[in-house]
C-alpha cells in the first residue's frame, strides 16, 4: 500500500510519499512555489491517486490545480474556472477546501469570501452554490479573524442531496434538496463573543471545523470558538463534549477512519494566547463520541507557541490509523498507532495550513 501526505503552506505545497509501514518518508516540494496552499485534497476514488491543491498567487489570484502522478506535473482549471458570475462584485480570494463528492467525478470547494462550489467533471470546471451565495442571512455572517470562508464542507456518503457546510462566521448549513435551498443548523452551539442572552442564536456561531465518520453520518462533531460538540441527529440539535478538555478553544477536529466514536483534537489557549495550555503540545483523543477524554504527549514537544489550524491535522486509512498534524512553525508530527505515539517526520516548512493524507495499492 501506498500512503501520501500532502501538506500545504503559505509558500506552497510539500507532498510525502511513504509504503504502509510509514517509517520512511521521501518529499517533494515545494510545488506551487511562493502560494498560499490552504487546501489540499488526495483522492483516492480512481485507479491511482488525484492531487487537488487549492493555490493563491498574490499576483495571478487563486486556483485548483490537480496532478495524476504524485506531484511530478500539475494542471489548472481552465481560466481560472472558480470565478463569480459577472456583475456579482465579488472576487475568489482564497480556495480554503477541496472534498470528494459522494459521487464519482463530484468535488466541492469552499471559498472567500464565503461561497461553496461544486464540481460535477472532476474538478475541471465548478459552478457556484447560488441558494447559499444568495442565502438571505448572509448579509449578517461575520469574517472572523482568520476572514470569511467555507472551509468545512462534508457531502453525506451516500445521499448526493445532502451536504453540511461551515463558516466562520456564520455557522453550520446544510442542504437535503440538492442545494436548492439550505437551513442553519446550530440549536445548542455557544458564540461566546455575543451578549450573555444572545449566546445561542439561530446562525452567527464562529465553527472552526466540522467532522464525521461515513458509517454514522447522522452523528456530526464541531470544534467551535470555545467549545467542542455533537450531534446525533445530524445537525439539528447539539451537545457539548468539550467540559474534560484543557480547553474548548481550537482548530482542528478529526475522526478515526475505522472507530466513529474516536475523535481527535487540539486544544489551544484561547483567542488570546493560541498555542496549547501550558505551552505543551498535545493531542486529546476520545473514544467515546466525546463523553471523556485522554490527552498524548510522547513524541510531541514540550515547549511549543504555535498552533495548529482546522485543515493541518488529518488520518489515513490504515490499521493502525496513521494521525498528523502539522503546525504553524512548520513541522509535521505522525503517529502510526492510532494518536497514541508521535515523531516528527518534516520540519523548517513555511507556516503550515493544510495536512491531508490518502492511501492506495501501489
Amino acid at each position: 500500500m501506498g500512503t501520501v501526505l500532502m501538506v500545504g503552506t503559505r509558500k506552497g505545497c510539500w507532498i510525502g510519499r511513504s509504503d504502509d509501514q510509514r517509517d520512511e518518508w521521501t518529499w517533494s516540494g515545494p510545488h506551487h512555489d511562493m502560494e498560499e496552499v490552504y487546501s489540499c485534497m488526495v483522492d483516492t476514488r480512481g485507479a491511482s491517486p488525484r492531487l487537488f491543491a487549492g493555490a493563491s498567487s498574490s499576483w495571478l489570484g487563486p486556483q485548483v490545480r490537480w496532478s495524476d502522478d504524485l506531484g511530478a506535473t500539475w494542471q489548472e482549471t481552465p481560466g481560472g474556472a472558480i470565478k463569480f458570475p459577472e456583475g456579482s462584485g465579488a472576487t475568489v480570494e482564497r480556495v480554503w477546501q477541496i472534498v470528494p463528492g459522494c459521487e464519482d467525478g463530484v468535488v466541492y470547494a469552499g471559498t472567500e469570501p464565503g461561497a461553496v462550489w461544486k464540481s460535477v467533471d472532476g474538478g475541471a470546471t465548478f459552478a457556484l452554490e447560488e441558494a447559499l451565495w444568495n442565502h438571505p442571512q448572509k448579509p449578517e455572517w461575520g469574517a472572523g479573524f482568520g476572514g470569511q470562508a467555507f472551509h468545512t464542507i462534508l457531502p453525506h456518503p451516500t445521499d448526493p442531496d445532502s451536504v453540511t457546510v461551515a463558516i466562520s462566521t456564520g455557522g453550520v448549513y446544510q442542504t437535503t434538496d440538492g442545494g436548492a435551498s439550505w437551513a442553519p443548523r446550530n440549536q445548542g452551539i455557544r458564540a461566546d463573543f455575543l451578549p450573555e442572552d444572545q449566546r445561542y442564536p439561530e446562525f452567527g456561531q464562529c465553527v472552526h471545523k466540522v467532522t464525521r465518520h461515513p458509517s454514522r453520518p447522522e452523528r456530526l462533531y464541531v470544534q467551535n470558538h470555545g467549545g467542542v460538540y455533537r450531534s446525533d441527529d445530524e445537525g439539528g440539535s447539539w451537545k457539548s463534549i468539550g467540559d474534560d478538555l484543557p480547553s474548548d478553544f481550537g482548530f482542528p477536529i478529526v475522526v478515526h477512519p475505522h472507530r466513529p466514536d474516536t475523535i481527535y483534537v487540539f486544544p489551544l489557549g484561547g483567542g488570546d494566547g493560541r498555542y496549547p495550555p501550558d505551552a505543551k503540545a498535545r493531542v486529546w483523543r476520545s473514544d467515546d463520541a466525546g463523553e471523556s477524554w485522554t490527552p498524548y504527549d510522547e513524541g510531541l514537544p514540550d515547549t511549543f507557541y504555535v498552533g495548529v489550524m482546522r485543515d493541518a491535522m488529518c488520518t489515513d486509512s490504515h490499521d493502525p490509523a496513521g494521525i498528523y498534524l502539522g503546525a504553524r512553525n512548520g513541522a509535521v508530527w505522525a503517529s502510526t498507532d492510532d494518536g497514541a505515539t508521535w515523531r516528527q517526520i518534516v520540519s523548517n516548512l513555511p507556516d503550515v495550513m493544510s495536512v491531508k493524507a490518502g492511501t492506495w495499492k501501489d
